[in-house]
């Protein structure tokens, strides 16, 4: 599958929930290449705005000789070490730093960008001011357990793009032999992360580009009664990708990212794929239990991959939508396309004009 570096530029913007203001904003090959340098371009904007606000501080906790005392006083270490003798008692004490978690990821992605042998030399310069700045921030060394550590809360919710945009890049930072440079793998051959991805971004986009529904992901209870004791633990959580809702209508939405849109086998001719209309099937009818005053739709949404698909069925009652959006379109049509799938009757000549550039 073929994403231009600007369409995925947007796509990442709002899986991430930063959304581009104002006037659509075309980043073309020309500033942006490839991966990494998109990578890097969003990195060096979203840091820029974190330092114009400040950098986030937090509370670390230090050790050391005081001739002031300061914070709790370690009696152990000042028999141990007689530091009376120099005049200075150990004292553990917490101060307000930016030397914490958030930064340090940050510091740390800049780095790895850096060494990327394929950078631009205009970002590699401004990613290098960036890593200057940062001086007072320690180095560590990115893991998948660094992340998980990682804790988003009001104070430091500015944070949030730039901690999913930092965790992306390391996971799709392949290291050099030696260690000294990086590569980036091709993301979008990974279908689970691009799947992660390709939900927040359809989820943020319908819930910042349009004000007739709400928009959020949703738990339902299981419509079933356990006829022992321990059953109920073992049911699985039921959670929506994608939930519409407005005074009359509920759309539940299931966002799919595969290469292949349909699957055929043999001899026969592609089909949808079993295992997602039955998903659906299963969504729709435990929100029409929740909801029975309501009408209750659903839509199955691809990117286009080698099949332009827009199709429209009944299925116990409820209308269903199995729908590609085509991600190599100027990014306008693709917001126009993405509102018009929630309209009843989608626009035919929006249809004809994906067709013809899938």
């Amino acid at each position: 599958m073929s994403i231009p570096i600007r369409n995925l530029y947007y796509i990442f913007c709002y899986a991430w929930a930063h959304f581009p203001g104002g006037e659509a904003l075309e980043v073309g090959d020309d500033e942006a290449p490839d991966l990494q340098n998109l990578f890097a371009k969003l990195l060096i904007e979203g840091l820029h705005k974190i330092i114009r606000r400040g950098l986030a501080r937090g509370y670390v906790e230090l050790n050391e000789d005081l001739r002031t005392p300061r914070g709790r006083i370690l009696l152990n270490e000042v028999i141990k070490r007689q530091t009376l003798l120099r005049g200075q008692a150990a004292c553990r004490y917490d101060e307000l730093q930016t030397d914490i978690l958030h930064n340090q990821i940050v510091k740390a992605t800049v780095r790895l960008l850096e060494r990327s042998e394929t950078l631009l030399s205009e970002y590699r310069h401004e990613l290098g001011i960036l890593a200057r700045q940062l001086e007072a921030v320690s180095d560590i060394r990115l893991s998948p357990g660094v992340f998980r550590r990682v804790q988003i809360s009001r104070h430091n919710r500015t944070y949030s793009m730039l901690m999913k945009l930092c965790e992306f890049v390391f996971q799709s930072a392949l290291p050099e032999d030696g260690g000294t440079n990086a590569r980036f793998a091709d993301v979008l051959e990974d279908e689970i992360r691009m799947s992660a991805v390709f939900e927040d971004f359809l989820r943020n986009f319908y819930a910042h580009e349009q004000r007739e529904y709400s928009v959020k992901r949703n738990n339902f209870l299981w419509d079933a009664v356990s006829l022992t004791e321990t059953g109920s633990a073992l049911l699985p959580i039921m959670q929506t990708d994608i939930m519409l809702r407005s005074e009359v209508r509920t759309i539940v939405a299931d966002a799919k990212f595969y290469k292949e849109t349909l699957r055929g086998h043999q001899n026969s001719s592609p089909k949808i794929r079993s295992n997602h209309l039955y998903q659906l099937f299963t969504y729709l009818h435990h929100a029409r239990i929740k909801e029975p005053k309501k009408i209750i739709g659903g839509m199955l949404i691809y990117p286009s991959a080698g099949y332009h698909v827009q199709e429209d069925y009944e299925i116990s009652g409820s209308h269903v939508r199995i729908a590609t959006i085509n991600l190599d379109l100027r990014w306008r049509e693709i917001h126009a396309g993405l509102l018009d799938l929630l309209q009843k009757n989608p626009s035919p000549a929006k249809m004809v004009a994906t067709e013809g550039r899938s």
